[in-house]
């Protein structure tokens, strides 16, 4: 047997071991899971990642490996258990094992899993037409892919074939996904530093400056195809704009003849206590995107929104913007369930109503402990902690680790931890997750020995 054929041999023992585990229960050794996960993370992923793993390293389980979870409680190979306060960067909007997301996405792998490309396919063409229906506005199109990311490229893309300009503006910041086209708008240099240059021209302006954008606008709006904003910056820290500003940017984007794109990624469907967080304002955007909770934490799934005159441009070679496993049945089906359950619960209203709850407890910690809580801000159930220095709130996230509780900074804003639970969270969970975090302040209050 030659080499190649050894390793062949070699790698179809490794997929069986590997089946065995996917197919079968809990490891007879989690220990020799454990290692070996970390072999290979180390050896065959991005080597690194493992030791920077922030408040988990922290914390000194930077090899805990999650197994399982339901709602808001994920559970390690070692059936240890955490609160999810981080939801998955925002996808677990209905939490985690969704049962009715499920039952869909099982009834459509047992009727056909993957497109042919070649017919249609109603569960995409329903889809698209339950998005215009909720859409914040006249937003009749749409596009679907398979990530957040994707769906900014895409806008990025259809807004300068139908305005005919090249130009974008966005904000200080800002954060749109990292891919080629959407990390040039990426708010944070070090993201971009590596892969310069990247797509322009582009205008960062400081989030919230409606005259900055206006200025900007009215002398180079001949050149920008479109304005792309988060309606509340995530990862800046679930930074909250001026009660004017969406409006101004609006009005300015209408008079100098400019696309507005609302990046509702991680804002939509509820996450904010509103559908969409444009409605905070009354803001109707011309192209609208969103991914992450829209597959219902089962599916990876993204979609383009948009006013009927902007997808006209894109008529004449309706193949110009294509994806092979963009809209399949299985993400599509996990979509309309989310979306279902969404609507027929409310959920926006009780994202409202437990952020409420959530920031009155933050309020109450930041007057037992200013100098580590400095504060908290967002709307809804995206929530920052701000705390005076980012070694503070590491250490802050590896006692909530430790006490059963999952959060992670901000990508942007390293003084920043994000709250980001699931909309169904319960108030009993949210009321021991304050308690946890008042143990957690008082621990990192204490002096060093």
């Amino acid at each position: 047997m030659d080499e190649r054929s050894r390793r062949l041999e070699h790698a179809l023992g490794s997929s069986t071991e590997m089946l065995d585990l996917v197919l079968g229960g809990r490891p007879s050794d989690p220990q020799a899971l454990s290692a070996q996960t970390v072999w290979d993370f180390n050896h065959h992923f991005t080597p690194g990642l493992v030791a920077y793993r922030k408040s988990v390293t922290e914390a000194g389980d930077y090899a805990a490996l999650e197994w399982s979870g339901q709602g808001s409680i994920i559970r390690d190979v070692l059936g240890r258990e955490w609160i999810d306060c981080l939801g998955g960067y925002g996808i677990y909007n209905l939490g985690i094992r969704n049962d009715e997301v499920l039952a869909a996405v099982r009834a459509q792998l047992d009727r056909n899993p993957m497109p042919s490309q070649e017919l249609l396919d109603p569960v995409k063409g329903m889809l698209c037409r339950l998005l215009a229906q909720i859409a914040p506005g006249d937003l009749p199109n749409a596009f679907i892919c398979n990530s957040g990311t994707e769906a900014i490229e895409g806008a990025m893309k259809i807004a300068r074939v139908a305005t005919g300009k090249q130009g974008f503006v966005c904000a200080e910041a800002a954060f749109h996904g990292k891919t080629l086209g959407s990390l040039s708008l990426m708010g944070k240099a070090a993201f971009r530093g590596a892969v310069e240059p990247l797509l322009g021209p582009v205008y960062r302006l400081p989030f919230g400056d409606a005259e900055a954008y206006e200025r900007t606008l009215a002398s180079r709006g001949t050149d920008i195809a479109a304005v792309v904003l988060e309606p509340i910056q995530g990862e800046a820290g679930a930074v909250v704009p001026p009660e004017d500003f969406l409006p101004r940017v609006r009005a300015a984007c209408d008079t100098n003849d400019v696309l507005l794109v609302a990046d509702e990624v991680q804002t939509g469907l509820g996450r904010t206590g509103r559908l969409w967080a444009v409605e905070h304002w009354g803001v109707e955007p011309d192209i609208l995107c969103v991914a992450k909770s829209l597959g219902g934490g089962v599916m990876p799934v993204g979609a383009i929104m948009g006013r009927a005159h902007i997808w006209h441009a894109l008529e004449p070679n309706p193949f110009l913007h294509t994806s092979t496993f963009g809209g399949n049945p299985l993400a599509c089906a996990a979509a309309i369930a989310a979306i279902h359950v969404i609507l027929r619960d409310r959920l926006w209203e009780t994202a409202a109503k437990k952020g409420e709850r959530f920031l009155d407890g933050l309020a109450a910690l930041h007057e037992r402990y200013p100098d580590i809580l400095v504060g908290a801000r967002g709307r809804g159930l995206l929530l920052g902690m701000m705390f005076p220095d980012d070694t503070t709130g590491y250490r802050v996230a590896a006692e909530l680790f430790r006490r059963g509780v999952l959060v992670a900074g901000t990508q942007i804003s390293a003084t920043t931890v994000r709250i980001e639970p699931a909309l169904t969270i319960g108030d009993d969970l949210i009321d021991e997750v304050l308690s946890r975090l008042d143990a957690s302040l008082e621990a990192v209050a204490q002096p060093d020995p």
